[in-house]
């Protein structure tokens, strides 16, 4: 049986289990399904229970409960907020980020891809995540959002900073929580200083539109402005280096899917589907009962917490055949790593698209893995944080 209390919850969550948590999962949904390892908190492993609540509207994020200090730096993103303002700044995030201007991106995501690829087949060891995993979404992101190609370094200084904002408080020590809020004042008041010069000057970028948008409809504030950023590089870089990095890793370590891929290169978009539901860069999310409801079989009283685990949904045999046998061709599924309901990841289709190029690019160029990976020391987000190949017979 899973220990209860903190032990328990730091047992399934150690350092020792981030090579490979799903066996943990595993027994925690066979023997703890609905587990409450404290009062007050609920942990759900099956799919069924964990997409129930995140498409409930009873379940929702807990308020934000400024301290005083900054109001700017209060201000959460949407990602975090509850109807109605979720909804409003979520429709406005979207008027900019439709299906058609991600699809747009892909001329543009293809050639990005191909430049960084070629620029290291010729090398004799080289790490995926920095050299293609990590400069592919942040120049996209970049480039959405309309980031001058000198200041990117500085992005990504701020977004590695701020991709640990998201992981359980307890587990961020107070020096690395003031890291965290000098970048997000710095990065603050960047996209101020930039959003001024859009609105004196503006482009074809998303950062533009949303300039627009604050001036045309007056409700976006300009604080919300700033979280709104904040949240597009965060989840526009970060997660999706992961899902780059994890996939990777899946296919060479499973050579017959690989080359499977390889011979069918149509088989991206069902791939990348299979590999971010095999090993899912965003690992559990939380929500809180908005008032009294019921889960798996368990009366939720209003004000718990409860953590769904969607790496371990995302293997749960009832919705998953054969859950632990990556597969290429599987036919798509309802897995969580996006997300469910009204919360369901506004980047999904740009995440998607990202990781069919980088695939199709590297697949072809028969990488061989020369080590084993290092991984993240987070939580939250499940990712490799280095993954080195040397690079086998060029294509003909």
């Amino acid at each position: 049986m899973t220990p209860a209390g903190f032990a328990g919850l730091a047992d399934l969550f150690s350092p020792a289990q981030r090579v490979d948590p799903y066996p943990g999962y595993a027994r925690l949904r066979s023997a703890a399904p609905v587990w409450q390892p404290m009062p007050g908190l609920l942990v759900l492993s099956r799919h069924a229970d964990g997409a129930a609540v995140l498409r409930d509207a009873r379940f929702g994020h807990a308020e934000v409960d400024p301290d005083g200090s900054n109001p700017e730096d209060a201000v959460p993103s949407f990602l975090v907020l509850n109807p109605p303002d979720h909804t409003r700044l979520r429709r406005l995030v979207a008027r900019s980020f439709t299906p058609r201007r991600v699809e747009d991106l892909l001329p543009r995501m293809e050639a990005i891809s191909a430049e960084l690829v070629d620029a290291i087949v010729a090398t004799e060891t080289v790490d995926l995540v920095e050299a293609v995993a990590q400069p592919l979404p942040v120049r996209v992101i970049s480039e959405l959002l309309g980031i001058p190609e000198v200041d990117r370094p500085l992005l990504l200084g701020w977004s590695h900073a701020l991709a640990r904002s998201i992981e359980p408080a307890l587990l961020i020590p107070s020096e690395e929580r003031a890291e965290q809020a000098w970048a997000r004042r710095d990065f603050g008041s960047y996209v101020r200083q930039l959003a001024a010069e859009r609105r004196r000057s503006p482009g074809a970028d998303l950062l533009s539109d949303l300039v627009r948008t604050q001036d045309r409809d007056e409700v976006l504030t300009e604080a919300e402005l700033v979280a709104t950023c904040i949240l597009l590089l965060v989840a526009g870089h970060e997660t999706t280096t992961s899902l780059i990095g994890n996939g990777l890793l899946a296919l060479l370590r499973h050579p017959e899917q690989l080359d499977r891929l390889r011979a069918d290169p149509e088989l991206a978009p069902a791939a990348v589907e299979e590999l971010v539901r095999y090993d899912s860069p965003v690992q559990l999310t939380m929500r809180v009962a908005r008032e009294d409801a019921r889960i798996g079989g368990r009366d939720v009283p209003r004000g718990w917490f409860v953590v769904v685990l969607a790496g371990a949904a995302n293997r749960d045999p009832e919705v998953h055949a054969d859950p632990d046998r990556l597969d290429v061709g599987r036919a798509p599924s309802a897995h969580l790593a996006f997300g469910q309901g009204i919360h369901f990841c506004l980047g999904a289709p740009l995440a998607r698209l990202e990781a069919q190029v980088a695939v199709r690019a590297l697949v072809r160029r028969r990488p061989e893995l020369v080590a084993e990976p290092e991984w993240k020391d987070t939580v939250v987000l499940r990712g490799v944080r280095r993954l080195d190949v040397q690079f086998g017979t060029p294509p003909g």
